[in-house]
Formats: C-alpha cells, structure tokens, sequence
C-alpha cells in the first residue's frame, strides 16, 4: 500500500495532508509514504522532518503520484481549466481520499469516474459516533472559528474586554454569533476568552443550551417551527419565508447594538443563506466588524468578499479565504489525524492492503465513484 502525498495548489491554501505523526503511524500501518518536495513547508513540516519519519521525498508531484496506489489530499484535485491538471496524474485502479465537494462538483465527480479512480468525498463523512474521529468538518471548523474571533478582534478598532484604568473604565465589546455548529461554538468561547458579552443565534433548539452553557446569552425566534428545525445527521434545515421574516426582525433589532458579528451559516450542498442583509449593515455602529465565514459559498452578508476586508456604512467586513489555512501547522495536524483514522479501518491487517467494505457506514457515505461508475446515493438519484 503506497500512499502519496503532494503540494497544495489551490490558491490560499497552506495546510498538507500529512504530518510526520501521522506518516509514523501510517507506516506502522504497512504503509510506504511519497511526498512531493515542499508539500508540508508552508505548515511549518520540514522535508527532513518526513524523512526521518520514514516517507520518501520525491521533486514533484507527478513523481509522488505516479508510484502511488492511494493519494491523500487537502483540497479537491484541480483541472486543466483551472491553470494546473492534476486530474491527469491520476489513473485507472488509483484511489483518492480528499474534501471533493462533491454534491456540487459534479464535474469533478464525472471526470474521476472517467478515469477509474475510486474516490471517497472527506466532506461527507456521515455524523456518527464512531466517525467523530475522522470528521474533517469538526475539526477545521473548530480551528476556523476560532481564528474568525482573532481576524474580527484585528480588525475592531476598540479592545474586547472591559478595562479599568486609572483615565477610566473601557466598556466590553458585544459579539453576536450567528449559526452555532462547530465554529460558531468556538466562536462564543473565544470571544467569550477574550472579554466580549457574547449573544448568538441558531434555528436549531439543541443549540440554545449549548450557548448558555458557554456563557453567552441565545437570540432566536423560538415558535413551532423553530423547534422542529434540525436535520437528522444535526444540520440545520431550510427555513420557511414566514419564520425567515421573523427571525430576520429579531436579528435586525438585537444587531443594531453590537460591534462584532460574525456569521458561520452553511447548508451542504447549496448556496450560504442570507443572515446579515445591506439594510441590518446600515444600521450598525460605525467602527464596527462582520467576519462572514461562508463567504466561499456566497456569503451570509451580501456586502462580503472573496479573501478581501471591505468597509461598507462604516463597518469593516471580513471575507476570510481559507481560516483553517491561517493556522497550517494546527490544521494539518488535525486533518492528517482525520485521515489516519478514516483510512486505518480498511487496512486489512494481514496483507497490510486498502480493503473497501461497501456495507460499512463510513465507506457508504463517503465513497463517490468506483470501477468507472458514480456511486453516491445523492449523485445517482434522478
């Protein structure tokens, strides 16, 4: 079982799908490891430090790939359009594991079916006990939330914390956290860490205990439907008109009298829902912070953009490019784990080989296409 690992090149991307920990581990699997020259220098991973793990350093990627039976990586593979094919270093039997996008990608799903590769979507690891431990969703996110704080705390022209001082006392800053999943949660307890009376909102009632337990104060429209709004696998569903309106009232008043806002709302597989609108925007207090980060899925401000710090009726907005990738060291390390622990599972003990179980949850959920077929039950409905 060869594994190679290579160079992110995806604009803004700085992480790597293994660390020298995790290669260790993986060769005590019955792994041998491949890495392109420079993959993990952005995130601080030596090539040396590799080598004395035990992976091979190989120039490029092609070289990596080439001699590779399963290919970790960090982003989905790129295509010729895109400027760089890496599609192309793949080939028939090859197995890739890596977020694909692969409920909007369809492109890129029919394109690895054409090619023979077997592939599984990191992103859909189904919410399951035994999975915790391999969702790349959790643990990025964790990261990303956190570091959301820091950018809006970096971008505020005020301090976070109430201070006294002999000129006098400083009021705290009031952070609003819009979605509480993963990031948003961090999100409250960062900010929470750093001084900020911290309110935040979600449509899903599981989370108001969940904030109040982090000692922020919850904000939402609590009505029939509110209490019916979560998704089996724990998203958030797709709200109705009449509720949207309310919860958008609550919300246009409460955000008036905050400083920082910071919106982390995602549905998978479809366009990021409008949370924070160019009129709630006017309202605010000059001077201060939205962080929008869902921006890469069209932004749950209207007003935010792609990788850029824009100043809209005062107020600073922050559209983060890749949070995680801002903490490369700490966010490889988690990924790679993720990966450890999604792929140690199919290592067949004796003959130290990749064996697919297609009854297993895990492998039902992820696994996209196959012998030159798609596979996913959400790709192959009509």
């Amino acid at each position: 079982m060869k594994i190679a690992i290579v160079k992110e090149r995806r604009p803004h991307e700085t992480r790597v799908a293994a660390t020298p920990e995790t290669v260790k581990k993986l060769k005590a699997l019955g792994a041998e490891i491949t890495i392109e020259a420079g993959a993990g220098t952005a995130a601080a991973y030596t090539d040396q430090a590799y080598q004395e793990a035990g992976a091979t350093i190989v120039p490029d990627a092609a070289s990596a790939v080439a001699g590779s039976d399963i290919v970790f990586k960090i982003q989905r593979p790129m295509s010729a359009e895109e400027g760089l094919d890496e599609l192309g270093l793949l080939r028939q039997g090859q197995t890739l594991m890596a977020p694909l996008g692969a409920l909007t990608n369809k492109e890129l799903v029919q394109a690895l079916a054409s090619r023979g590769v077997t592939s599984f979507a990191l992103e859909l690891i189904p919410r399951i006990t035994r999975a915790q431990s391999m969702d790349i969703l959790s643990s990025q996110a964790n990261l990303a939330g956190y570091k959301a704080v820091l950018l809006a705390a970096n971008n505020y022209g005020r301090i976070f914390p109430q201070m006294m001082t002999p000129g006098g006392t400083l009021a705290p800053s009031r952070s609003f956290i819009m979605g509480v999943g993963v990031a948003g949660l961090q999100a409250i307890a960062t900010a929470r860490r750093l001084g900020s009376v911290v309110t935040a909102t979600d449509v899903r009632p599981a989370t108001k205990e969940q904030v109040q337990s982090l000692g922020a104060k919850f904000v939402a429209v609590e009505d029939d439907e509110f209490k019916a709004a979560e998704t089996a696998g724990g998203y958030a569903k797709q709200m109705s008109p009449e509720y949207q309106a309310k919860q958008a009232a609550l919300v246009a008043d409460h955000i008036r009298q905050q400083d920082i806002v910071i919106t982390t709302a995602l549905i998978p597989g479809r366009k990021a829902p409008v949370l924070v609108s160019e009129e709630m925007v006017k309202t605010m207090k000059p001077g201060s912070v939205i962080v929008d980060m869902a921006v890469e899925q069209g932004g749950n401000c209207p007003l935010s953009e792609f990788g850029k710090v824009v100043e809209k009726y005062g107020v600073k907005i922050v559209g983060p490019a890749n949070l995680p990738g801002e903490l490369p060291t700490d966010a490889s390390a988690l990924f790679s784990r993720n990966l450890l622990n999604f792929i140690t599972p199919m290592v067949d003990k004796e003959t130290k080989a990749l064996t697919i179980n297609l009854e297993d949850e895990v492998v039902k959920g992820t696994l996209v296409t196959r012998d030159g077929q798609i596979v996913h039950p959400s790709l192959t409905q009509a």
